[in-house]
């Protein structure tokens, strides 16, 4: 009734365009993760020069586990990298410690897409979890109004994934122009760089792909109810 064949063949571009995403990262990051930055500054120190060039010298740099998980807290103001990213100098590396505090930068300067998600996340995350119980729930019911408000609560997850894209892509602009800028990387390495910042960009743009086209299901499927 809710997830079915149609539902999988309705989805399976979308799902074959993230997973092509996904692997393009992968692949990518690994190709300049052997690539090493001629000045051998590792994604630490790099992160760390770029945050003090931006008068940002309360913004705290820490290592965290895993491949890929760096990300920059807004709450303590502190850039997190991955054991891949830290401690490496590799163009992978300074590309995406860059790209983190390409968002510490876009904090202190109050950039207004980077407000609007950080506003909505809360609201998203209950979004996200509850609206596919909602819909499920209102069609057992049969109660439209709920499948409506399961409808309306996964819309916001797609909004969120929306706002997130200028985010990223500016982000990843600022990156660049602060390693171009302060020479941390050039010519080839540069390049590589963008390479890697642009294969993770088609990841969020994967992301938002699938969850439109999954909304667009359901609200095909199941968002008329109350008229038939």
């Amino acid at each position: 009734m809710f997830y079915n064949i149609d539902y999988l063949i309705f989805m399976m571009p979308a799902l074959l365009i993230c997973m092509a995403a996904q692997m393009h990262i992968q692949s990518t990051f690994s190709r300049y993760s052997r690539v090493h930055g001629a000045r051998g500054l590792t994604g630490a120190q790099a992160a760390r020069r770029i945050l003090d060039h931006s008068g940002l010298g309360f913004v705290q740099v820490e290592q965290v586990a895993g491949t890929l998980s760096d990300h920059y807290d807004p709450r303590t103001k502190v850039v997190r990298l991955s054991s891949a990213t830290y401690g490496q100098t590799s163009v992978a590396a300074l590309g995406v410690a860059a790209h983190e505090v390409g968002h510490a930068i876009q904090h202190a300067a109050g950039y207004a897409p980077l407000n609007l998600r950080n506003a909505i996340i809360p609201v998203t995350r209950i979004g996200s979890q509850l609206s596919v119980p909602l819909i499920l729930l209102g069609l057992i019911l049969a109660l439209p109004g709920l499948v409506s408000v399961g409808i309306a609560a996964f819309s916001l997850l797609v909004l969120f994934q929306l706002i997130t894209l200028p985010v990223e892509y500016n982000a990843s602009r600022r990156a660049i122009a602060h390693l171009e800028s302060m020479d941390i990387l050039y010519g080839e390495e540069l390049i590589g760089a963008k390479k890697v910042l642009s294969a993770a960009a088609l990841t969020y743009v994967a992301a938002l792909l699938q969850s439109l086209t999954q909304l667009i299901y359901y609200t095909s499927r199941f968002g008329g109810r109350r008229r038939r």
